[in-house]
């Protein structure tokens, strides 16, 4: 047997599945594609987590958007998370072309091209469906986390949680969590000290400036009403194909921190929500972080191991995580070490640097007799790529350098009356794009500001006009006692008086001379 049927029958062999499967392509042998040689992926390792690898034009776009197309006519929902805006092109099937032709032929694959339910969302102002959260579904302890507190400052963000849920103050955008911190430690000074002790103003001024940090990279769009419900993720259309949701994230690559702390609290809310699956034969959802390394940039140890507890827990609940990024290192090893599924397309040697990296990246490979890894990894051709996947009883398939099937879909993005087509035709766009402002903690803090502040004026000004009634009173007083020590008797004024006087002075007069 020639080494090219051995290899054949080994790919074949190792490739062998009882339940459903995604065929990305066939094995290639020193540079040649053996037709039928197909690599698969079984859905039901899915959840397992996985990489989409390789340098920039090696083809990771067109591998995640096949296995999103393929998960989808399985009827598995899928998000993708679509940084650099060329996926809304799903929607629409492909025009073809004949070197895909040519490609499929190679691998033993029929191509057919079809368009696939899309869903189009958004975190910023550009069309599409608004996400949201609000403070209070985020927590004190994932909000601190996001935030990057001190755990004195943490401390106070507890409190403030408690004193909202004793007082009945919702806490749903950046306004309300800056109003009331600013409330503890200027008009409700003396009843936070009173019921919770002294909040340090410096603690609360950290806070504020970590909140403006995070509003200047758009989260006030973010925070607020009506909350996305993550279960509107897993809709399937009436053809029984589960909804490709693409969120459109080309205005925040330079806000890392917005990135990152969207995708923490989508997890986390998916997390919390979604029951548990056990060993089912399909995921319940499948998410596709292009740009992974956003995620990662700047975060905090916190918010890391956050992200890094998530991604280990969540696929019980039947949930794969995806990572689509240039090198393999931009993920935290914790995190890579977690991937079950590694699509990894070229790499190109540069420096010193790149050929190090390249000999790390081989090294998280199964060996193979049929592959130089560290060569391979460099010499890969655009739309081929090292593939190693899991079979369904979690042990590694066969790694096979594959020349990858093309998308079924369009290869480019929605011209703007497709687009349009697309949203004036969404459920979800009707359910979410209304902007709700409705009354929480900023507005009720200030009526009660604004209650304080009348009363203190009331007491104020009925105090003032006290003092001045006792001051009248006082003055009043005075002037009559004063009236009353110069006033003269009326009989000692008659008494005394000149006439009265020359009158008895005449009458002795006429009686002495007499």
């Amino acid at each position: 047997m020639s080494k090219k049927e051995t290899f054949f029958n080994y790919i074949v062999e190792g490739n062998t599945t009882k339940g459903e499967f995604i065929p990305v392509g066939s094995a290639m042998l020193d540079g040649e594609t053996i037709t039928n040689a197909h690599v698969k992926i079984p859905l039901k390792t899915m959840n397992r987590h996985g990489l989409i690898a390789g340098a920039t034009g090696t083809g990771k776009t067109k591998s995640l958007q096949v296995l999103a197309e393929n998960l989808s006519e399985k009827g598995v929902p899928v998000l993708l998370m679509d940084i650099k805006g060329d996926l809304s092109g799903i929607a629409q099937p492909s025009s073809g072309h004949v070197k895909i032709d040519e490609r499929h032929e190679k691998i033993g694959l029929p191509f057919e091209a079809k368009s696939f339910p899309v869903e189009i969302l958004t975190l910023s102002e550009q069309n599409g469906v608004r996400l949201r959260a609000t403070i209070s579904e985020f927590g004190p302890v994932l909000l601190s986390r996001i935030l990057d507190l001190t755990e004195t400052q943490s401390g106070i963000v507890s409190v403030i949680f408690q004193y909202c849920d004793n007082n009945k103050l919702p806490l749903l955008d950046l306004k309300d969590f800056k109003k009331i911190l600013q409330y503890a430690t200027q008009e409700g000074k003396e009843e936070f000290t009173e019921a919770y002790g002294r909040i340090s103003t410096a603690s609360t001024g950290a806070i504020l400036r970590k909140i403006v940090e995070l509003e200047q990279q758009g989260a006030d769009l973010f925070f607020g009403e009506t909350s996305f419900d993550v279960q509107d993720l897993l809709r399937v259309n009436n053809e029984g194909r589960g909804y490709i949701n693409i969120l459109r994230l080309t205005d925040i690559q330079d806000k890392p921190k917005l990135f990152s702390t969207f995708m923490l609290s989508l997890l986390a809310e998916i997390y919390s929500t979604f029951p548990e699956q056990g060993d089912s034969d399909r995921p319940e959802l499948v998410m596709f972080i292009d740009e992974a390394h956003l995620i990662f940039k700047e975060a905090s140890k916190a918010l890391l191991d956050q992200i890094e507890s998530i991604v280990k827990l969540i696929r019980s609940k039947g949930v794969g995580l995806y990572f689509v990024t240039q090198n393999p290192t931009d993920v935290p090893e914790e995190v890579l070490g977690q991937l079950g599924l590694k699509i990894q397309h070229a790499l190109r040697a540069f420096t010193a640097k790149d050929r190090k990296a390249i000999k790390l990246t081989a090294q998280n490979y199964p060996e193979s007799e049929y592959y130089n890894t560290t060569e391979v990894l460099t010499s890969l051709g655009i739309g081929e790529a090292l593939v190693s996947a899991l079979d369904e009883k979690g042990r590694p398939t066969p790694l096979a350098a594959t020349m990858m099937r093309a998308p079924m879909s369009r290869m480019d993005v929605l011209t703007n009356n497709e687009l349009n087509t697309l949203l004036s035709n969404s459920k979800l766009v009707k359910k979410y794009n209304e902007t709700i402002d409705r009354e929480s903690a900023y507005e009720m803090l200030n009526d009660k500001i604004k209650a304080a502040e009348a009363e203190e004026a009331k007491e104020k000004a009925k105090k003032e006009q006290e003092a001045i009634e006792k001051a009248a009173a006082k003055k009043r007083k005075t002037t009559t006692k004063r009236r009353t020590s110069t006033r003269v008797n009326p009989v000692v004024k008659v008494l005394t008086s000149a006439t009265f006087i020359r009158s008895v002075f005449g009458i002795l007069t006429k009686v002495m001379s007499k």
